[in-house]
């Protein structure tokens, strides 16, 4: 027992020390393993309804992508509910989210130990620790009162993290990329390479303006779902985003698209319309594929971004617009301004804040996160109780290093 103490004395000593959120996770549960001979272990954040991996001991790397929803996993809707410890039983039939999860047992998890601790935080579930072990006597001896103080550590680690992070927020902290899964757990990127912690940490740098963003990338990458992180974490968050793919505009109705018509502007104007820049008023327009433009639209685009309106074809009234744009292209725009097929005035005036968006190639091992994040949503759309990866095609998928784009 004094051994015991001892450790957890120093875990808590983590708590305020200088070590980065993601060593202090790490650490908690690496004394946990060595404290309770547990074979795998987990810190999780709860958020909406779902359990998201922080740090993991003994699991899958794939793992730290997966979402996992209480609604379709028992265990973790017992652990999420319970408000105290929670030990399953050796023989449970709740199935197990661990299963095929753990290296070198790629099957269903037979009679073994499990226990979850839900994290509290003035009443409220944070998130939660898991602990397992394939040995069904293995917790037997371990007492409540050792299992709550473990619990009560790990909650006021997990609660530190999200006052700091909350704290950076409102004071508009930006700090250099830095390897903490909780600072972007929130966001729809999956991937932990250095590369993709820039790019979140650009996107938070931007958000709460209302600089114009140019958002830049090999085709598939995901940089529509860039516009959808800056958006959501904007102040304009709770007004509309307007998608336009300026690459399957015929040329014929573009104007209309982006400016809108009066009634009886053309053949076919059989009444007034909104275009894109009205139906955004208050919000943003995310223009994909924006080097497709013609030249004659994009000095009409550029007229709309200078002076803050636009005008409806066949009419000449100005109309307001207060719009945030972003906007998104495959091209190298450089060179299609040196090449004369993009206004230069017009990509300064976009590219206020340039974003590159790293293609799957140059993302390293986000290739595993990634994995498991879409095999956790194939196993929900196809109503399976899991779909695991084998262990030889992580293997492959991390020793690749071809053409790969895959939005995440």
């Amino acid at each position: 027992m004094p051994q015991f103490q001892n450790d957890w004395v120093q875990v808590a000593l983590d708590i305020t020390s200088g070590l980065s959120e993601q060593d202090r996770f790490e650490r908690l549960l690496s004394t946990i393993r060595n404290l309770l001979n547990c074979d795998a272990s987990a810190l999780l954040l709860f958020d909406e309804q779902h359990f998201i991996p922080l740090a993991i001991n003994g699991l899958s790397d794939n793992v730290l992508g997966r979402r996992f929803s209480i609604e379709k996993h028992p265990r973790f809707e017992a652990i999420a509910r319970a408000g105290d410890i929670v030990r399953f039983p050796a023989d449970s039939d709740l199935p197990d989210p661990y299963d095929g999860l753990i290296p070198n047992h790629d099957h269903k998890l037979e009679v073994h130990s499990c226990i979850g601790l839900p994290l509290l935080q003035d009443d409220r579930l944070i998130g939660a620790v898991t602990i397992d072990a394939f040995d069904p006597t293995q917790f037997d001896s371990l007492k409540d009162k050792e299992l709550r103080l473990i619990s009560a550590l790990a909650a006021n680690s997990l609660h530190t993290a999200l006052l700091m992070d909350q704290l950076e927020s409102n004071v508009g902290v930006t700090q250099a990329p830095k390897h903490s899964r909780l600072k972007h757990s929130k966001q729809s990127f999956v991937g932990q390479s250095q590369a993709m912690l820039e790019l979140k940490s650009q996107i938070e740098a931007v958000a709460n303006t209302d600089l114009s963003v140019l958002v830049m990338g090999e085709t598939g990458v995901g940089k529509e779902l860039v516009a959808h992180a800056i958006h959501s974490q904007s102040a304009r968050k709770d007004e509309t985003l307007v998608y336009l793919n300026c690459a399957a505009l015929p040329e014929s109705v573009a104007e209309s698209e982006l400016f809108g018509h009066i009634k009886g502007a053309f053949t076919g104007a059989i009444s007034n319309r909104k275009g894109k820049f009205e139906l955004a008023n208050k919000g943003t327009l995310f223009l994909d594929e924006v080097g497709e433009l013609s030249l004659a639209l994009q000095a009409k685009l550029l007229r709309a971004l200078q002076y803050g309106d636009i005008q409806r074809v066949g009419d000449d009234r100005a109309i307001k617009v207060d719009v945030r744009i972003i906007a998104a292209t495959n091209r190298v725009m450089h060179e299609e301004v040196k090449a004369g097929k993009f206004r230069a005035d017009l990509y300064h005036r976009l590219s206020v804040f340039p974003l590159f968006v790293p293609p799957l190639r140059e993302r390293g091992k986000d290739i595993i996160l990634l994995a498991g994040y879409f095999a956790e949503q194939c196993q929900h759309k196809l109503n399976v109780s899991s779909i695991n990866l084998d262990s030889k095609v992580l293997h492959y998928c991390k020793t690749q290093h071809g053409k790969g784009m895959f939005e995440s």
